[in-house]
């Protein structure tokens, strides 16, 4: 006997979507007392908060330039040498 293949497409169960469109809504409205609840506290505590944004930028941003100040020479030494050396070529 020969095999056939049968492909059945199944559709999402709609059973769910309204679910989700009441726990969308339901998480909408409770951010939104949330924060006119909280305000406050929320303004009162962003000083630090942006405090904490800069060192967490210093920590993850990896600069990659510190330590190797003396090895290479910087962009204005580099570009006075490249001078010095185009004058004397001509």
């Amino acid at each position: 006997m020969a095999n056939h293949e049968h492909r059945h497409e199944q559709k999402p169960p709609r059973h769910g979507l309204p679910t989700r469109w009441v726990l969308i809504g339901f998480l909408i409205i409770a951010g939104y007392f949330l924060l006119t609840e909280h305000r406050a506290h929320f303004i009162q505590y962003l000083p630090f908060a942006l405090l904490l944004a800069c060192q967490l930028l210093h920590f993850f941003h990896g600069h990659g330039g510190h330590g190797d100040a003396g090895e290479k020479p910087g962009r204005g030494e580099q570009r006075e040498s490249e001078r010095s050396r185009d004058t004397a070529e001509r």
